[in-house]
């Protein structure tokens, strides 16, 4: 970037042109005020400073006849801060600090030079011609006539009775007037420019120079170094160091953007954390997919090598025998991939849950007769509780069933003989919670946070001897997300709870579906009156209206599930279009 696009230099360049505009509008007005002011003779009046000047020119006159006095008036009076005139006897005027003698200083001078002293008084302006007329200060080309309250020149002042006398200073030498000193009351303004800009150059320049200086350091650096720390955040960030930071010391515009330029390398970070955490995950699931795939593999390769040896003679018990561990393992690998897939599309978000008031109860029911065998092979009591309003969640009837087989199965696999496994529903501050309780061995604390990830097993050495295929938890964890639960496992020696809490059924005020059989529909509708009771509006085929009333969700809900189930039962197909 070059320096002139710099916005420092922009803003600098700015301050400095205003800073140098103020201190030329300030010596103007400071030369202006003195010339209205008359402060250039100090200690003295134009009066004393006129006879200085004429003592002065007389003694060099009669020290040399043949004195230049124009140019020993330049010399001497070089650095004098007021103007003054010199009218010499012969016709000579003599200006300094001036280019000319205005017409009324001219006249009064000549008129001392004939010896003719000059009295002014206001009361008598209108008497006089113009050679004897006071001039006006204010009148074009003419000077000041006097200071605040004088009428004219004078060398005493106001005088008495408002009038003064004026007298030029005379040039006497051997007794003869050779001229006269004119000194006006007040400087002009362009004689006072022209004196005092030199000098009042000097002091602006050297007052800007410090001041840009001052402002640089004081203004202009710290803001400049802070956008520095800034930029060189945002350049590490760019090659890749994610725990660049800019500091965010200030209230100001710049600790807005460091504050921003936080904000988003913490994203940055974090989003770098979840890829590297996801990498690593898609590594071990590769892993542990090659893994549980090898192991069926190798033993159904390894038993139909043995089938296919020529040479080995096996009896037909053998050979069965070996069969059946090849279906078994075939099963098995089966599985592995069919949980594979449901639980990448699960997480993946495919798939359309189909929601819907679901009873526990027959959720639990379902689990108590897929697992009626297994229980009674392992001589387990199954135990169920339900608590008064945790009748109904809320979900996809075929998901949140497979959830309760994983975890009820796992319970299974892992509780001693002549144990209880327990289903539980209650109420909970977040929605209804199931539980699915065991007592078995339980699960150590420091594999515990692990339980759900894929293919995770706690006790390594059974890691061949299950029958699951090490995805059942992850399934079950996937489900409950997809329905904005949460699941959770607890354990200790003798006790293992895995709760999932689901939200609450959500009925809604007013519900429409239809069931339909050969061109025939079946209208349901339910609908929450003002009263706070509910209804259910049945529409038969025939176009028969049969309404039924509720005291609560609970039991509408209840039987709604029956409705359903019975015209299911019939050969109706449905619901469709279900519409809240």
């Amino acid at each position: 970037m070059t320096w002139y696009r710099s916005l420092y230099w922009r803003i600098a360049l700015g301050f400095v042109a205003l800073l140098a505009a103020m201190l030329v509008v300030q010596a103007v007005f400071f030369t202006f005020v003195i010339a209205r002011s008359g402060r250039t003779l100090p200690g003295q009046s134009a009066a004393a400073f006129a006879q200085t000047v004429a003592l002065d020119v007389a003694g060099a006159l009669e020290r040399d006849a043949q004195l230049d006095v124009d140019k020993y008036v330049r010399e001497q009076y070089a650095n004098a801060n007021h103007p003054f005139h010199i009218v010499l006897a012969n016709g000579g005027v003599i200006n300094h600090g001036v280019s000319s003698i205005s017409d009324p200083l001219l006249r009064v001078a000549r008129a001392r030079l004939r010896r003719r002293p000059e009295r002014f008084d206001r009361s008598d302006r209108a008497d006089r011609t113009d050679s004897d007329r006071p001039f006006d200060h204010d009148a074009p080309g003419g000077y000041g006539a006097g200071g605040p309250g004088a009428g004219g020149f004078g060398a005493g002042g106001p005088g008495a009775g408002g009038g003064f006398r004026f007298r030029p200073a005379v040039i006497l030498v051997k007794d003869q007037i050779v001229g006269v000193v004119v000194v006006p009351p007040t400087a002009p303004f362009g004689f006072l420019l022209t004196r005092f800009a030199p000098t009042l150059g000097l002091v602006a320049g050297a007052v800007l120079i410090v001041g840009t200086v001052l402002a640089s350091a004081v203004i202009f650096g710290p803001p400049r170094r802070r956008l520095r720390a800034v930029e060189m955040a945002a350049r590490r960030l760019g090659a890749g160091d994610l725990s660049a930071r800019a500091p965010e010391r200030g209230g100001d515009e710049i600790a807005a953007v460091a504050t921003a330029f936080n904000a988003m390398a913490d994203d940055l970070g974090a989003r770098e954390d979840a890829l590297l955490a996801s990498d690593g995950a898609r590594r071990q699931l590769l892993a542990d997919v090659s893994h549980e795939l090898t192991t069926p593999v190798t033993a159904m390769r390894g038993y139909l090598e043995t089938l296919t040896m020529p040479e080995l003679t096996l009896d037909e018990e053998t050979r069965s025998r070996y069969l059946r561990i090849i279906s078994d393992e075939t099963a098995r690998l089966e599985r592995i991939i069919g949980d594979l897939l449901d639980l990448a599309r699960l997480e993946g978000g495919g798939g359309t849950l189909m929601k819907e008031t679901i009873l526990v109860a027959d959720l639990f029911d379902r689990v108590a007769a897929r697992h009626e065998r297994a229980c009674q092979t392992a001589r387990l009591e199954l135990h169920v509780a339900i608590e008064p309003g945790a009748e109904m969640v809320s979900g996809d009837r075929v998901r949140l069933e497979q959830a309760l087989q994983n975890l009820a199965a796992n319970a299974i696999r892992y509780a001693p003989e002549g144990s209880t496994l327990s289903l539980a529903a209650r109420c909970c501050p977040d929605g209804i919670a199931i539980s699915v309780e065991d007592h078995g061995p339980g699960i150590p604390p420091d594999h515990l946070p692990h339980v759900f990830d894929r293919f995770y097993k706690a006790d390594a050495s059974r890691h061949g001897a299950s029958a699951g295929s090490g995805l059942g938890l992850s399934i079950v964890k996937a489900i409950v997300e997809r329905h904005g639960g949460r699941v959770s496992a607890t354990s200790a020696p003798g006790r293992t709870v895995f709760e999932v809490v689901l939200p609450h059924a959500i009925l809604a005020s007013s519900m429409i579906w239809f069931f339909e059989k050969s061109g025939q529909y079946v209208r349901c509708e339910t609908r929450k009156t003002d009263a706070g009771t509910y209804e259910l509006v049945i529409t038969n085929a025939d176009g028969s209206e049969q309404i039924e009333r509720f005291d609560d969700s609970a039991a509408l809900a209840k039987r709604q599930v029956e409705l359903e189930r019975g015209l299911t039962a019939d050969g109706w197909t449905g619901p469709h279009g279900r519409v809240m």
